[in-house]
């Protein structure tokens, strides 16, 4: 009789217990979720450096400036987007090398050859002449290959169709590699910046101490 007396205690207390943190949660006040007005920060932009040859200010050379394209996880939309910054212009003082109208119609990517698909007014708004043509077509190549090294050459197509010639100066019937003997460098000799065919006489040979 006495263990039944002392088990109802224990039991009725273990219950005021459990009641009397029920019913301090329930009068404590409720945390409602605060409503503001301020933005929720935007998602971070992410971007990739790229270079990008122009025409010189003297228009006898390439040179280089950095730019930014959006980051792509595709290789294709990379290159593309890399030629839309060179179609687009230069930044500074650097001239134009391809027509403003001209658009990108397709990118194939294919080991080491890229074939770009070039709206007709890559053809027909050129001004043509020799150096412009050359200029044109290796700013395309050195700028696709200096960015993507596995690019080893690229192949110019117009409106779908396989390109011959610009204006009749610069052969594109066959892929077309990589050649920065037209680019400036960014070295420095006798304070005048000197151009791919100086670079290897400027810079220094094995060999001393």
């Amino acid at each position: 009789m006495k263990i039944r007396l002392v088990a109802m205690l224990v039991t009725a207390g273990v219950l005021a217990v459990v009641v009397g943190l029920l019913s301090r949660q329930a009068l404590s006040p409720r945390q409602d979720v605060v409503e503001t007005d301020e933005p929720l920060p935007a998602a971070r932009l992410l971007t990739r450096d790229v270079l990008v040859y122009f025409g010189s200010p003297e228009g006898d050379l390439l040179q280089s400036e950095t730019r930014q394209i959006p980051d792509c996880e595709d290789e294709r939309e990379c290159l593309k987007e890399t030629l839309e910054v060179l179609i687009a212009g230069s930044q500074t003082d650097l001239l134009s090398v391809l027509p403003a109208k001209t658009r990108i119609l397709g990118v194939e990517l294919k080991d080491d050859l890229v074939t770009i698909d070039f709206s007709r007014e890559f053809v027909d708004a050129h001004p043509g002449g020799s150096r412009s043509e050359l200029l044109t077509v290796y700013a395309v190549v050195d700028t696709l290959s200096v960015n993507f090294p596995y690019v080893r050459q690229v192949r110019f197509k117009i409106e779908g169709h396989p390109a011959d010639t610009i204006k009749g100066h610069v052969d594109l019937r066959m892929p077309v590699v990589a050649d920065f003997r037209y680019t400036r460098r960014l070295l420095v000799q006798s304070g005048r910046p000197i151009s791919g065919e100086e670079e290897e006489e400027a810079l220094p040979t094995g060999g001393g101490d």
